[in-house]
């Protein structure tokens, strides 16, 4: 195999990897009350402390992708994350479990950014939108694999055990160490000619002007929306469904995997819809359908009916999320893509994670429906805000992919 196709593939596998151990989450988080005796806020606050560790992740490790050897750096964060969330197995108390998954999350927000910054660079970029389906989709592999292990292990090994396995990505960092030779892709951009001489690589460069700055906090506030419907229905609803519809650890486990297939499946069309049509387009299109079809799904009742809501639900809720990083791929320089993607994404992390916290809440004084009427109206939001971004208008879409 080329050496740039093992990199691309190996920067994919990552992201599986990263998603498989935050995922780890979701199907722990009933046993984990349990045990340490939590309240709702108190084990919301779990998600959002990771994501909070995350957003420093990001900053650090998205500048240090731009300015150093992005392969080698991107080993380090798998290093991190992978032996922070093995140590958890070991937690003797809730403060102990939050320290580790904060570092835990340094590691994983360090990751997204890095590795789209090397497909970037070998990616033609009329394809991104593709190769970020494939990025994501890895992602939900990532995640019905810890369906699975929490399906056939949790109720034999513990929330403890299942977090062991938290160690696989060590063999993928081996693996690099050893297949993947040296590129010149791996190294920082030099001599941009989308930066002016005088800029230099930093963070200073997504704020440069009162139109990059608008379009990054745009996309700050749509990655929130992403991330706060993402995380607060995969860290709530598996426990929601154990508790109130009498589901076991074995059925939610069926919900999640059919969600994740139907958030795998509106990736991949995304991503090729995105190269065809650009990203005004597809996201106005799946954030609409997001808004209605969260609203939807808390109207069902029977298991089959969830089965296949939750798999049509999350076509278009997470369906969307590769664009982001395709949209940064054409907005942004090369120089300073890894900045720009961990960024985005990490802010949207740290403050979309508070919804892990919010539904929490919400479930303590509310209802289900009450929880995806509140999702509902972050998709409009974000629906809104895209509008406004003058980058992604189908002009300056097409202007790019002509190039």
């Amino acid at each position: 195999m080329e050496n740039k196709k093992k990199a691309v593939i190996s920067s994919i596998i990552a992201s599986g990897t990263d998603d498989l151990n935050v995922m780890f989450l979701s199907f722990s988080m009933a046993s984990i009350i349990s045990e340490f005796s939590l309240s709702g806020a108190q084990a919301g606050a779990i998600a959002t402390i990771t994501n909070l560790g995350m957003l420093l992740g990001g900053l650090i490790f998205g500048y240090l992708g731009d300015r150093y050897h992005k392969l080698n750096i991107l080993k380090i964060t798998l290093l991190i994350f992978s032996l922070a969330s093995g140590a958890i197995a070991f937690a003797p108390s809730i403060t102990m479990l939050y320290i580790l998954r904060f570092i835990a999350g340094i590691g994983v927000g360090g990751e997204y950014g890095i590795a789209l910054g090397i497909m970037a660079q070998i990616v033609p970029v009329h394809k991104m939108g593709r190769i970020s389906a494939l990025n994501g989709v890895a992602g939900q592999v990532g995640s019905i694999t810890s369906a699975a292990l929490a399906g056939l292990f949790l109720s034999h090994l513990g929330w403890r055990g299942l977090f062991l396995f938290g160690l696989a990505p060590l063999l993928l960092v081996l693996y690099m160490q050893v297949a993947i030779k040296d590129e010149k892709e791996f190294y920082p951009v030099k001599n941009d000619s989308a930066l002016d001489k005088s800029e230099k690589i930093n963070f200073a460069v997504l704020f440069k002007d009162l139109r990059t700055s608008y379009q990054t906090i745009a996309l700050m506030l749509m990655c929130t929306v992403q991330i706060a419907g993402y995380f607060g229905m995969m860290n709530w609803l598996p426990t929601i469904m154990q508790e109130q519809a009498g589901l076991s650890v074995q059925g939610s486990s069926l919900w999640m995997i059919s969600t994740i297939v139907g958030m795998s499946l509106g990736m991949v069309v995304f991503g090729r819809l995105f190269d065809q049509f650009g990203p005004r387009l597809m996201f106005g299109a799946f954030l609409l359908a997001s808004a209605f079809g969260v609203y939807l799904f808390s109207q069902i009742t029977s298991p089959l009916g969830m089965l296949f809501g939750g798999a049509m639900m999350g076509f278009f809720v997470n369906g969307m999320f590769p664009g982001y990083g395709a949209t940064v791929s054409y907005l942004y320089p090369k120089s300073v893509q890894s900045m720009a993607n961990n960024l985005i994404l990490n802010v949207g992390r740290a403050v979309g994670g508070f919804s892990s916290m919010i539904i929490g809440i919400i479930m303590e004084h509310g209802n289900v429906t009450m929880v995806m009427l509140f999702l509902s109206c972050l998709y409009i939001f974000s629906f809104v805000v895209m509008l406004t971004i003058p980058g992604i208008k189908q002009k300056s879409f097409k202007k790019v992919y002509a190039q």
